[in-house]
């Protein structure tokens, strides 16, 4: 059963390294401004949904705080604070045992909204940004949207089979 949580953490850990190497190159020159996906926290999701929202907890913190080490220096704390607080209202408001695919989507969606929605707020309030909700929704929010729901799409049913895996193991710990 450890093995497998150390898995996720390796597979979190690799998606980090990814999102900051590989998916740039992918990426068209024009649109490397715009869509800054974050697929860490859409595997958090899932996290906080099949398995338990204190993890993702957990494990929001821990890489939200890698994110803003490694990639952003104006502000030390906020993906950190965001995506641990993203998570877990996110596995608060949706914990379903097998929740089907149009649900998980929906998670994935509002979260992502949530996330990104916060960070605005956050750089708003600090004045790290000077431009309106409205454009960056329009030419942020909405284009990292359609990535993050891409990504969980491919990634439902791999990723949910391994996480009620963990979830029936933990369950037979618990009962012996």
């Amino acid at each position: 059963m450890m093995v497998r949580k150390q898995v996720l953490v390796l597979l979190l850990f690799l998606l980090f390294v990814l999102q900051g190497t590989i998916v740039p190159w992918l990426l068209p020159s024009s649109w490397q401004n715009a869509i800054m996906p974050n697929l860490v926290f859409i595997v958090l999701l899932f996290v906080s949904v099949y398995h338990h929202r204190h993890t993702a907890l957990v494990l929001g913190i821990i890489f939200g705080m890698l994110h803003d080490v490694v990639f952003y220096g104006e502000m030390i704390g906020t993906y950190s604070l965001v995506m641990g607080f993203s998570t877990y209202i996110m596995g608060f408001i949706f914990r379903v045992p097998r929740a089907p695919m149009p649900l998980m989507m929906t998670v994935v969606i509002l979260g992502s909204l949530l996330f990104d929605s916060m960070l605005f707020a956050i750089y708003r309030v600090f004045s790290l940004t000077q431009v309106s909700y409205d454009w960056n929704l329009l030419h942020h929010i909405l284009p990292d949207l359609v990535v993050h729901f891409v990504f969980g799409l491919i990634i439902y049913v791999p990723l949910r089979k391994q996480l009620e895996k963990i979830a029936r193991r933990e369950k037979k710990e618990k009962a012996a």
